[in-house]
């Protein structure tokens, strides 16, 4: 990550300093040269890029050691070489001294830091707040507070700031960098806040304040000798900055490897948005949740986010390894359940209704909600994977449920839903068996008290059928088909939903608009079902869009 992370602290006689910076270096690339060339080059750029570093944090530390710099203005050393940690994967090095190595950095994290301790703050001067340009780069800052026995107030103003020029990067990781920066200070002020409490164990400095006289003239003296604390004396930690030095690169690292760049062919998907989406609320679901609570464990808080986001999404990974058989794709599915049921089944996956499968193999039933969820969009996909009691159709489309689990009357008697029962056939060891035994092991039983027949559409459907029925068709390309019908009907979603929802059209116009979708015809009821249902699995980006767009068109006219 293009970014840099500093430790900043307000020095009552100084004013804002940066204590301490890490920063990646990104290996250079190679050279368009031959190969034995580029070796020699290469260790020549590396032999004297170290050489720039030490000389340039030496020039940086004596130039601040000859300005005005108490004890608590310094971290490191001027004979100190500084921290270095290499990453093996990336070849990135991760550099911390008092500051930056480039004197274009030195200027942005110095503005960084005086604003972060004077006017960009938070109310009650401790939290986190964002700012910056585009000229001097983004930050991301957090203030806190220090105890300290010898300060005026008892207490001593720092802040972290994270300084890079990606803005919407920056902000997108706000979650991530809340979470992991409170750790780092709340191990600061804990450790702090004990010497606190062992140095007025022994003299009291409220009463020695108290007790003593005041005079102007020795004032000045009583601040030069209460300014010069460093904070490796105020935690006692004897290995403060090599410790801030690990946890600066990881984050760092942590940080750039928690989000990637894709290339997209195109706009994203409605898929994307809405997994976007949820990734975004599940992260600062799990902030407001620490905030309450005041924090997790540390295993729970240093899990990768994209763990995080695997095990939200897709909710029954827990099943992915369970032994036993299962449906591999939309084929095996209608190969073991027959093209009649599986039609049915299909159908009332697409018009959106309750599909309930209830046995005793979770790892089946979690196989077929897999290759199920496949036919519908990612938004329109609620799912509660196994549950010992029925849950009510606005919690999931999808339900799995244990034998024992009865189905309610206002269910079972329900045309919104469908049931299959999976009943085992006979007892053996389920594990030794292939996949392609599930028939022999199984008996499925599909019933539902809806009447409606299902043989007529919708037109996806029709189409879908066609190509799982051509065995000429591999499974990879039957996906693809699927991929760009689901992708040709949310486009017509889109359509309906603008027409209808957004502006407001009559049933005459709605009507019209389906003829020119082509979902009028044979079918026409399951197709308008269809899109209706759908269109519940729009993102709320496109939808908070659109009325925008449409908004801004009602107020250009009058202005």
């Amino acid at each position: 990550m293009n970014a840099l992370v500093a430790l900043c602290h307000f020095c009552e006689l100084h004013g804002p300093r940066t204590l301490f910076c890490t920063e990646a270096l990104h290996p250079p690339s190679p050279a368009p040269s031959s190969q034995a060339g580029a070796s020699v080059s290469g260790d020549r750029d590396r032999d004297g890029d170290r050489e720039g570093e030490g000389l340039t944090m030496r020039a940086n530390s004596s130039a601040t050691q000859r300005g005005e710099m108490c004890e608590g203005c310094r971290s490191l050393p001027a004979s100190h070489p500084g921290f270095v940690s290499i990453d093996d994967e990336t070849g990135i090095r991760f550099l911390s001294h008092q500051h930056p190595r480039q004197p274009q950095l030195f200027s942005v994290v110095r503005q960084a830091c005086v604003r972060s301790l004077s006017c960009e703050v938070c109310p009650g001067r401790e939290g986190p707040i964002f700012f910056g340009d585009e000229q001097h780069g983004f930050v991301f800052s957090h203030t806190f507070f220090i105890k300290d026995s010898l300060a005026r107030g008892f207490q001593r103003w720092y802040s972290i700031v994270m300084v890079a020029m990606d803005r919407i990067y920056l902000i997108n990781s706000w979650p991530f960098l809340l979470r992991h920066l409170k750790l780092t200070i709340q191990s600061l002020q804990s450790t702090a806040l004990k010497v606190f409490d062992n140095e007025q164990g022994v003299c009291p400095q409220r009463a020695v304040r108290m007790n003593s006289a005041f005079s102007p003239a020795v004032l000045p003296h009583q601040r030069s000798g209460n300014a010069a604390r460093s904070l490796t004396s105020l935690t006692q930690h004897p290995n403060l900055w090599a410790s801030l030095h690990s946890s600066f690169s990881w984050l760092l690292k942590a940080c750039g490897s928690r989000l990637t760049e894709k290339l997209l062919e195109g706009a994203p998907t409605e898929d994307t948005l809405v997994l976007i989406e949820k990734q975004t609320e599940h992260e600062e679901e799990m902030s407001c949740w620490e905030g309450a609570e005041g924090g997790s464990t540390m295993s729970q808080q240093c899990q990768s986010d994209s763990e995080l986001a695997h095990h939200f999404l897709c909710d029954d990974a827990k099943f992915d390894e369970s032994l036993g058989p299962k449906f591999r794709s939309l084929r095996h599915l209608r190969q073991v359940l027959g093209a009649t049921d599986f039609r049915q089944l299909a159908w009332h996956v697409l018009m959106g209704n309750q599909v309930i499968w209830r046995g005793a193999d979770p790892g089946l039933i979690q196989s077929a909600f897999t290759v199920l969820k496949s036919l519908l969009p990612v938004g329109c996909v609620r799912s509660v994977p196994y549950s010992a009691q029925y849950e009510e159709a606005y919690k999931c489309n999808f339900l799995g449920l244990s034998p024992d689990v009865p189905i309610p009357t206002h269910v079972s008697s329900s045309e919104f839903s469908v049931l299959v029962d999976v009943i085992s056939e006979r007892s053996c060891q389920i594990s030794a068996l292939s996949e392609d035994d599930i028939g022999s092991l199984y008996q499925f039983t599909i019933s539902s008290a809806s009447t409606q027949p299902t043989d007529r559409g919708p037109t996806l459907l029709n189409k879908l059928e066609v190509a799982l029925s051509n065995e000429n068709l591999s499974v990879d390309v039957v996906s693809h088909c699927l991929l760009c019908l689901k992708e040709e009907w949310m486009n017509k979603v889109k359509v309906l939903f603008k027409f209808s929802k957004v502006d407001g059209r009559g049933r005459e116009d709605t009507q019209k608009v389906l003829a020119l979708l082509g979902a009028t015809g044979p079918g026409e009821e399951d197709n308008v079902r269809l899109l209706k249902y759908w269109m519940t699995g729009l993102s709320k980006t496109y939808k908070s869009h659109l009325m925008t767009a449409v908004r801004g068109g009602e107020r250009s006219p009058s202005q």
